[in-house]
């Protein structure tokens, strides 16, 4: 299996086995015109497994989203060759990332309100929407 090096771009690193479809899917990858390489089950000294996602394009990359998937993943910016790393944090605010599924709540009928969740509890990563309370399942809902 070969995939290139990428020259301007991202490597986001260190996501746990599994998750990378979920970041895929939180970030639109599948909008983009440009390659993006998703390698699962990488074997990893530190973590067992691991899977990475190479992107050749420089674009906007909601770090929330990639918090609210998986806390502490590493994403290096390439910019003409040269890398730069950052990590994701757990964050304590989502705005647009998950829909409420109340169906009684605000913004399922005031449409052009944002969804905006809180980080109730950071130990379970327990998220509650802002305006009604109902807890954010983890598979997004």
């Amino acid at each position: 299996m070969t995939v290139d090096s990428i020259q301007n771009g991202y490597v986001i690193d260190h996501i746990k086995a599994g998750k990378a479809m979920d970041i895929y899917k939180a970030l639109n990858l599948g909008d983009l015109d440009c390659s993006v390489a998703i390698l699962m089950n990488v074997p990893s000294s530190k973590m067992g497994k691991k899977d990475i996602i190479k992107i050749d394009k420089l674009i906007h990359l909601d770090f929330t989203a990639l918090g609210y998937v998986d806390p502490g993943i590493t994403v290096n910016t390439i910019n003409n060759g040269n890398v730069s790393k950052k990590r994701a944090e757990l964050p304590r605010e989502l705005r647009n990332v998950l829909k409420c599924r109340n169906p009684r709540c605000i913004t399922s009928i005031e449409q052009e309100l944002p969804q905006v969740f809180k980080l109730t509890d950071p130990q379970k990563r327990i998220y509650r929407c802002i305006y009604c309370e109902t807890r954010a399942d983890q598979d997004g809902q």
